[in-house]
This record gives structure tokens, C-alpha cells and sequence, in this order.
């Protein structure tokens, strides 16, 4: 008896909660995600200014169709940079690469040409124009040859955009050029295959070679150009596991020799400091001057994003096209610290931060802000002592005090410290800007007081229901007084709360007889299905029960009474009068959907035709939970009919008879995209990818107004061929069952067509909406969808885990493009999905205009 009751001690289920938390984490890494999840949080949490020093010159998509296809000949970076040194930039950052010769296919023929004639010429050579440039002999006898070997010179210096670059650079003095080391936290072994040049050695920073990241291949400048520039920097990314970027690299390991960042080297030229004046303190902190940079073991920081104000970039950025045609004026520049880079479609690739995407130009002017206003986060050497001291204590509440507690007080006191566990996180974060990792204690802390309140319930639910069984005479005479008295619904929620017997049964039969004298039908088909599911041979039950459905299907639902009819109530009267629907006078059904039916309805008032859309709640809800669908589609319709899009279906009018739910909407011509999906039936792909870009667009609108669709689906779109206008229909219905379930028990809804997140019932954004949106776009460009399943389980399954099948496969005449969209619409991952139904649209239209 001892050993038995010491398995069922509640403190013995708190300790395998903590150890099965503690593993879990340890195998996986879960919970150690949260961590990185709540720095997340605490970054964009708080707000700082970055330095009005730092400001992005960006290769975008402006400049990209002005200036010509990427990438640029090398002359167009000389002349910005021309322009900048004018200007008396104090410093240009560029983290575009120039690791290999630029060299025009005619170049080759022009020096050949040129050695020939000089070899040709009588007269000993001249010196050449242009330092660097092939010289030329001295002008031969024949002045029409002497003309031809000017020409010839000419254009080998115009063709020599390595040269021109190059020649800029060393002009202006003040260039930092990138270098990119594939960094690993392992030092390389044996020997390099290459010897560090000259010029990339003049950046070593003296004691970087220990306690950094290493790596044993190092792409650098070629030497015409990097021997020209004021230093460089390395440029490489640091991704968490999670594929995020938090950190920075300060410096970085070459076979014992060490490099600065890109951002490091930038900021020490704008303190007219050069690598030798970087200190290092390995494990520590850098040192630039009077700045001191916090760095971890590993020689990393933690920079500073700075979010975005009003939706413009908060370190200023300028197009590169209109810098370099003079819009802009480049002395906007002057005693700036200017970095020039790709932010482009297609051109490099974004990070995922705390503060969404950014392309690597972005990511080093943050850093360099973060390095010059000294604004960083920290992970300081007492933290991990302060997660471990929060964990023995979570664990020492879970195991020794919860089980003493009563369930209120119990869920006071994990509140309590639950909140101060997220408290103490973020107020770190945003006073002294330490990150203390805490969220494994909070999570155990959740997870062990649910488990425990769980078991608690289980073990007590047996003297639960032999309770309820003591009051079960009492329930079922509480539901015949209920039933006199005319209240039905009440008898009937008090005869579902008794055991069911043959008297029990008679009972809800003769209530299911009431509810259709009363012509509500919805409430005699639930009371007759009660009864046939314990037992389908009762009486007639059967028979009854589908006669009730037919009859509220078919909206009979009033009486001809004029006492039990009033200005809400649709009735039915014996001349043949048309029935109404609240005030909308019903002309004819117009089509069955998954949770009623759809009618075409006229306001008599101003003639104007409707469609209106029933949904049988009290068919699919019982006792409080019908209270709450009814609360929550109310709160639903109302969102949705503050939508004004042209390209969303207007919602004019909601209501409610006899538990019958509806929507009187806008009256559409068309029909939905469902015909649409299949072969040979498929739309041109330029006419859907236009309805695509609408329909993103009035996602966007009501995603900005806070209203999610929760359901996208080619079902759900309208469209009419004549006008070519798609409207999006049903937003917000999805979610009138969003926490409950159908009598069936299967939640309503498409999974074919739902988000990972939405799937594993997760709290939802608009991002949800665009991953649908992503799966109707696969489905109306090839006429398969991505994901597939033999049941749902697989399905889901294929959803939330596997990458969908190249659409390129199924439908060969797609343009490429298609395959890189449907990638990013696809993205399991929220944050690398496009993060608006605007971001959806442009991105359509970008790569239309590539293609």
C-alpha cells in the first residue's frame, strides 16, 4: 500500500515533470527557443534612436530597372563613389563583393592590339597616360597610325572598369571593402592554401586570434581594387539555430590571424582609427578608442535594431539610382558614414531579425550605430547563475508547495510568478540591456502547473460524476418543470445532464414534439438526434428527425400566429406570401454550404437584392456554447462589415431567428475559383496571378483593420469573368468555431488550405491568411495542391513538416519565378513568409516585370 500511494503523491509528479522538461530540452532544444523568442520580444520592446551619422545608399529595385541589369559594370560604383568623395563623405562602407576581375570581352583584343603597335612603331614609347594603363609607343611618323595607337589607348582605358574602380577608390581616400570568411567555432587546421595579400593584411587587428570565430577560406578584393581601399572588414552573418540573426561578429580568425568585422572596421575609420587601435580583451570586450564593445566568449555582440518609424526605414535610406542621377544631392552625404548595398528582389539574401528581414547592408549600418551610440545588449557572466537559481526555484514550488495548495490560491501564486519571471525579462532588456535567460523556468512553471491541475481533476472526476449521478432525478425534474413552464431550452439542457434511460428518452421526445409546435425545427432535429444516437429504432425518431431538418433547411421556422410573430421573426403565411428573414423578404435559394444554406434575399424597403447566408448554430452548439457562438458571430460579422475594399464581398446586415444565424451580404454575379483549379479548366496564368494581387491586397486592408479570414480558399473567392474582379467572401466565419467543435468532432474548416500554425492551434496573424492564400495560388497555377494526405493525420503531417513538390513539375509552361514565390509563401516559418498581403502583391508584380 505504501509503494502504491507513493507513485500517486502529487510531489512525486512534480519531480518527473521537472526531469522530463529538463530532457526534453536538453534532446531537442525547445525550450531554449523560447529564450531566443522572448530576446525577440525585448528587443522590439523597446525603442532607441540610431546615430544620424550612419545612412544606406540602396541598390533597389528602382535602380536596378533604370541602370540595367545586375550586376553593374564596375564604372557605375566608381562614379557614386566619385560622387561621395566630392561630397566629403567621412567614410564609404560598400558590401558589394569585387573577389573577381571585371573585364570587358573586348579588352583582351584592345591590348593585343596595342602591343602589336607598339612593337610596330618606330619612335620609343611615351609614358602612359593613366598610371596602371599599358603604355603606348611615341607617335610614329605616319600620323594616321599615330592616331590609331591614341585610339587604342583610349579605349583600354575605358574598357578597364577594374582599373576605374580602382582609381576612385584610392582618390577618395576613405573606402572600406568587405572581406567574407566562412566562419565556423572551429579553428581551421594545417596551413592556408592561399597567403593573405598585402593590402588585406594592413587590416589585421593585433591579439584577434584567440576566442573567435575561425574559418580556413577567406575571399578578399582583387589586388588592383583592394590594394586602393582604406581597409577592409569581414562581412558574414552569424545564424541562430532558429535561423535567425541576433549576434555580430567582432572579429573573426584566419590561421591565427585576425580580422575585423565590416561594421568595426567602418566605425574605427569614422573615428580616424585604424585596426592597429582596436583592443581586444578576448572573451570580453573590444575596445575602439573610448568605446567599449561587450562581447561573449565567442567575440560576439549582441547589436541593437532599431524598428522602423511610421513605415519608413529608421537609419535613412536612399535609392542609388536617385543618388547617382543627382535627385538626390550628394552632398546630403557629407561627414556621413555611407554604406552601399543590394536590397533588391533577387539580389543576396535577407536575414531574419528581431525586427523582421533586412539585407546585409541594412544589418552592418545597425551595427554600426549599435558600436558608435554604444547601444547593445548584453548577456552578462551572473546571468546564467540567475537562470539556474530561477529553475531550482520553479522547481522547488512545483515539487514542494503547488501540491499544498487549493486550486485558487495555486493559480495565484504561479501567476504571480509566472509575471515576475517575464518582468524581470524585460525590464533587464529595456533598462540595462542585459538578457537574462529565463523562459525554461517559466516554461516549466506553466507546463508543471497544468499537468498537476490535470492530474488533480482526473483523480477527483470519479467522486465528480457519482455526484452528478446522486443529482441526476433532481436534473430531470428540474427539466419537466422547465418544460411546463414553456422554457424548452432550459429542460433540454437540464435532460442532457441525465443518465439516459427509457423514461429519459420519452422525456426529450415529448420536448422534441414541443419544439415543433413552436415550428422551431433546428431544436427538434438536435432533441430527435439525441435521442438517436442512444437509440435509432425509438418510436419514430428517425423518421422525425429528418423530416426536422428538411424543414429548418427550408427556413419554415414561424408560425402563422400572430401572437408568436414579430418584426425579427420569419414567417410563413397561409396565402403563399414569400418568407422573411429579419427584414429581408427571401426569393429563392441560391446554393448549401458547409454550415447552411445560402438564399437570395430583397430589401423591400429600397429594392436592393442581397445574398444571405445562414448558419444553424443550435444545431451545431449546445447550452453555454450556443450563447457563445452566437457572442462570437456577432463580434465576427460586425468586423467584417467595417471592411470597405472593392475587392472584399460588403456586408450589409446580421441577425439572428430562433437560434438561425445570418448574413444578409452584397449579391455577387459569378462564382467561386473552385471550377478553376483543375486541368483543362485553369485560368491564364497572367488573369490569376491578376486576381492573386487583388485579392492580397484586400487581405492587407483587413489585416491592417485587425480582422483575419482564417479560411482562404478558392471556395471563398468570387469572381466575375466580365469585370475580371475577384471579391473575397466569408471573412471571419471560420472563427465562430474556432474553440469548439461539430457534433461530428471535426473543427470546421479547410486543413488543406491552413497554415502550420493555425493547424497546431496557435494564435494566428495575417500571415496565416497568406500561407492560404500561397496554397490557392499553387492550386490555380498547376491544379494540384502542395500538400497531400491519405488521411488527415498525414495531411497535417505533410503541412506542418514537408516542402511541397516543384509546381514547376506539374505545370512546365510556369515561368521559373514561380518557384522562388511559392518558396516564400510556403515558408513553415511566420517570419520568413511575406509578412503582408502587400509585401504578397508587390512581389507578383516584381517578378512579372523580371520575367
Amino acid at each position: 500500500m505504501k509503494k502504491a500511494g507513493f507513485w500517486t503523491k502529487d510531489w512525486f509528479f512534480g519531480v518527473l515533470i521537472v526531469v522530463a522538461v529538463l530532457a526534453i530540452n536538453f534532446a531537442t532544444g525547445f525550450f531554449k527557443a523560447l529564450d531566443t523568442k522572448a530576446y525577440d520580444w525585448g528587443v522590439v520592446a523597446t525603442s532607441k534612436q540610431p546615430s544620424d551619422r550612419v545612412a544606406i545608399i540602396a541598390i533597389d529595385e528602382t535602380s536596378i530597372n533604370n541602370i540595367g541589369r545586375w550586376p553593374w559594370s564596375r564604372e557605375i560604383h566608381a562614379n557614386m563613389i566619385d560622387k561621395l568623395a566630392e561630397a566629403k563623405s567621412k567614410v564609404i562602407g560598400q558590401t558589394v563583393f569585387f573577389f573577381e576581375p571585371q573585364k570587358d570581352p573586348g579588352l583582351q583584343y584592345i591590348n593585343e592590339m596595342l602591343e602589336v603597335y607598339n612593337k610596330g612603331a618606330a619612335q620609343p614609347p611615351a609614358e602612359a597616360a593613366v598610371p596602371g594603363a599599358p603604355v603606348v609607343a611615341a607617335a610614329p611618323a605616319n600620323p594616321a597610325l599615330a592616331e590609331f595607337g591614341a585610339i587604342l589607348s583610349k579605349a583600354e582605358q575605358a574598357l578597364n572598369t577594374d582599373r576605374r574602380l580602382a582609381s576612385s577608390i584610392k582618390k577618395a581616400g576613405n573606402v572600406i571593402l568587405p572581406l567574407n570568411l566562412d566562419a565556423s567555432i572551429y579553428p581551421p587546421n594545417g596551413k592556408p592554401d592561399i597567403q593573405v595579400p598585402a593590402y588585406v593584411a594592413g587590416s589585421v587587428v593585433p591579439g584577434a586570434n584567440s576566442a573567435v570565430y575561425a574559418g580556413e577560406r577567406l575571399g578578399f578584393p582583387i589586388a588592383e581594387i583592394g590594394s586602393a581601399a582604406a581597409g577592409v572588414g569581414d562581412l558574414s552573418l552569424i545564424v541562430d539555430d532558429d535561423g535567425g540573426v541576433r549576434h555580430d561578429i567582432t572579429t573573426v580568425d584566419f590561421f591565427n590571424t585576425g580580422f575585423p568585422s565590416l561594421a568595426l572596421s567602418i566605425a574605427a575609420r569614422s573615428l580616424n582609427l585604424t585596426s592597429k587601435d582596436i583592443k581586444v580583451s578576448p572573451g570580453e570586450s573590444i575596445s575602439l578608442g573610448n568605446l567599449r564593445i561587450v562581447t561573449d566568449d565567442l567575440g560576439m555582440m549582441l547589436p541593437y535594431f532599431y524598428k522602423d518609424v511610421q513605415g519608413r526605414p529608421a537609419i535613412s535610406e536612399d535609392s542609388f539610382f536617385d543618388v547617382y542621377s543627382g535627385k538626390i544631392p550628394a552632398s546630403k552625404y557629407k561627414d556621413k558614414i555611407v554604406l552601399i548595398g543590394a536590397t533588391a528582389p533577387g539580389i543576396g539574401t535577407k536575414a531574419v531579425t528581431p525586427i523582421g528581414l533586412l539585407n546585409p547592408v541594412q544589418t552592418v549600418a545597425h551595427s554600426v550605430s549599435s558600436i558608435l551610440q554604444q547601444q547593445f545588449f548584453r548577456t552578462p557572466g551572473w546571468g546564467n547563475w540567475v537562470s539556474l537559481l530561477a529553475l531550482v526555484l520553479v522547481a522547488a514550488y512545483l515539487i514542494a508547495l503547488l501540491p499544498r495548495l487549493r486550486a485558487g490560491p495555486a493559480a495565484i501564486f504561479t501567476l504571480v510568478i509566472f509575471v515576475a519571471l517575464l518582468g524581470t525579462h524585460f525590464a533587464l532588456m529595456m533598462g540595462p540591456g542585459f538578457w537574462v535567460k529565463l523562459m525554461i523556468p517559466a516554461s516549466l512553471l506553466v507546463i508543471g502547473h497544468l499537468l498537476l491541475t490535470t492530474k488533480r481533476f482526473l483523480m477527483t472526476e470519479r467522486g465528480k460524476e457519482q455526484s452528478d449521478a446522486a443529482g441526476a432525478e433532481s436534473n430531470r425534474m428540474l427539466g419537466l418543470a422547465f418544460q411546463q413552464q414553456g422554457q424548452l431550452d432550459m429542460a433540454f439542457d437540464k435532460f442532457r445532464k441525465c443518465p439516459v434511460d427509457e423514461q429519459l428518452m420519452e422525456n426529450v421526445y415529448s420536448l422534441a414534439l414541443d419544439f415543433e409546435r413552436r415550428r422551431q425545427f433546428n431544436k427538434a432535429e438536435a432533441a430527435f438526434a439525441f435521442i438517436n444516437q442512444n437509440d435509432p429504432k425509438f418510436k419514430d425518431v428517425a423518421e422525425r428527425m429528418n423530416r426536422a431538418k428538411v424543414m429548418s433547411e427550408t427556413i419554415i421556422l414561424g408560425g402563422s400566429s400572430a401572437a408568436r410573430t414579430n418584426a425579427a421573426t420569419m414567417v410563413m403565411s397561409g396565402s403563399g406570401e414569400k418568407p422573411m428573414l429579419g427584414r429581408y423578404q427571401v426569393q429563392k435559394e441560391l446554393g448549401k454550404g458547409a454550415m447552411g444554406v445560402v438564399y437570395l434575399g430583397k430589401d423591400p424597403k429600397i429594392g436592393r437584392e442581397v445574398a444571405i447566408k445562414t448558419m444553424a448554430l443550435a444545431a451545431e452548439f449546445e447550452g453555454d456554447e450556443l450563447q457563445e457562438a452566437k457572442d462570437r458571430f456577432f463580434r465576427e460579422a460586425e468586423s467584417a462589415g467595417k471592411l470597405d475594399h472593392p475587392n472584399i464581398v460588403r456586408i450589409f446586415d446580421a441577425g439572428e431567428e430562433h437560434d438561425l444565424a445570418f448574413i444578409a451580404m452584397e449579391f455577387l454575379k459569378g462564382k467561386d475559383l473552385v471550377d478553376k483549379t483543375k486541368n483543362p479548366n485553369l485560368l491564364p496564368f497572367d488573369e490569376m496571378c491578376d486576381i492573386m494581387i487583388k485579392v492580397a491586397e484586400a487581405l492587407n486592408h483587413a489585416h491592417e483593420q485587425g480582422v483575419y479570414h482564417r479560411d482562404i480558399k478558392p471556395a471563398n473567392i468570387m469572381y466575375d469573368p466580365d469585370t475580371k474582379t475577384p471579391k473575397v467572401a466569408d471573412f471571419g466565419i471560420a472563427r465562430v468555431t474556432d474553440s469548439s467543435k461539430t457534433k461530428t468532432g471535426m473543427v470546421l474548416g479547410t486543413p488543406s488550405y491552413m497554415s502550420p500554425e493555425q493547424l497546431a492551434g496557435k494564435k494566428i496573424d495575417g500571415r496565416s491568411d497568406l500561407f492560404s492564400l500561397g496554397v490557392t495560388f499553387y492550386q490555380l497555377a498547376c491544379g494540384r495542391l502542395p500538400f497531400e494526405g491519405e488521411s488527415m493525420t498525414q495531411l497535417m503531417f505533410a503541412i506542418a513538416n514537408e516542402h511541397q513538390p516543384d509546381i514547376l513539375d506539374y505545370n512546365p509552361s510556369l515561368p521559373p519565378w514561380v518557384r522562388e514565390f511559392i518558396d516564400q509563401a510556403l515558408a513553415k516559418n511566420v517570419e520568413q513568409r511575406f509578412q503582408t498581403g502587400h509585401e504578397f502583391a508587390i512581389a507578383i508584380k516584381a517578378y512579372r516585370s523580371m520575367a
